[in-house]
């Protein structure tokens, strides 16, 4: 028998564009010159596996001795590396850490693990542990349904934080100017019809889900795809993360959504017990 497949297309993560490194930015009269000079080198190994002192000084618009000081102290913390070649920096393993989203630590993922096969075993359809990585989710881990006709968990995927259950469940958790920082315009990019289409009707939804306590969607990142989640662990930005149940839309409806969600809540309570 063949397996049926619901899941949807998963996009590349992207860094921003390369740029010649120097942005001025607003208050500059009460810019920290070196802390800026720094932050803005360290934004430069999004687009750049390695930088030499010349290279980072050519695109930050300061003299190599000033490039040469910040690398070496970005270096002293962990920040940057000397490169294996010999020949200039990478990105630290500080810099790495601060930039990975939560879930993905070895630690984390045995500890979730035990959850993630709670939760399968109490809703009998795929789940996931998300992490939310800008407007985006991650699926840091996922057990599959063993149904015929399921979702695949999808590990390493991203999809549209605004249209998943996951995704809304963070954002819920989120003040509202943060929310807003994320969504600049009032209109929201669509992944299906059933998506919310602005950013009042995301953050009216994100109140409901404040008090009901679980996020849901019905076919709002992929058609005939409903899913349900609740918190998983997580008090700061950095380490939030939600567990996700998702299933055909002919074993989602509403009755199975809320019921599903107390299950979850159940899975989610184990990691407080470790």
């Amino acid at each position: 028998m063949s397996h049926g497949r619901v899941d949807g297309p998963v996009a590349e993560l992207t860094s921003e564009p390369e740029g010649d490194g120097h942005d001025p930015g607003p208050g500059r009269g009460y810019t920290i010159e070196s802390l800026d000079t720094g932050l803005r080198l360290m934004r430069l190994f999004l687009t750049h596996d390695t930088l030499t002192v010349s290279e980072a000084a050519g695109l930050l618009s300061v003299g190599r001795s000033t490039a040469h000081r910040v690398l070496s102290t970005l270096e002293g913390r962990g920040f940057a590396i000397r490169h294996f070649s010999g020949r200039g920096y990478s990105a630290g393993p500080e810099l790495v850490r601060l930039g990975r989203p939560a879930g993905f630590g070895t630690a984390v993922r045995e500890r979730l693990g035990a959850v993630l096969e709670d939760a399968l075993r109490r809703t009998g359809e795929t789940v996931q542990s998300t992490a939310l990585l800008g407007d985006r989710i991650i699926v840091t881990d996922g057990r599959e349904s063993p149904h015929p006709v399921r979702v695949m968990p999808g590990v390493g995927g991203t999809h549209p934080a605004h249209a998943t259950s996951g995704g809304k469940m963070l954002l819920s958790r989120m003040a509202p100017e943060q929310v807003c920082a994320l969504y600049p315009h009032e209109e929201l990019p669509a992944a299906t019809p059933a998506a919310p289409a602005s950013r009042s009707a995301l953050l009216a939804e994100l109140v409901e889900i404040r008090s009901c306590g679980f996020a849901v969607s019905r076919g709002e990142s992929v058609r005939g795809m409903h899913t349900v989640a609740v918190p998983l662990a997580g008090s700061s930005w950095r380490d939030r993360l939600a567990l996700m149940a998702s299933a055909p839309a002919d074993r989602g409806d509403d009755a199975a959504l809320a019921r599903r969600a107390g299950q979850l809540r159940l899975s989610a309570a184990l990691l407080g017990a470790h």
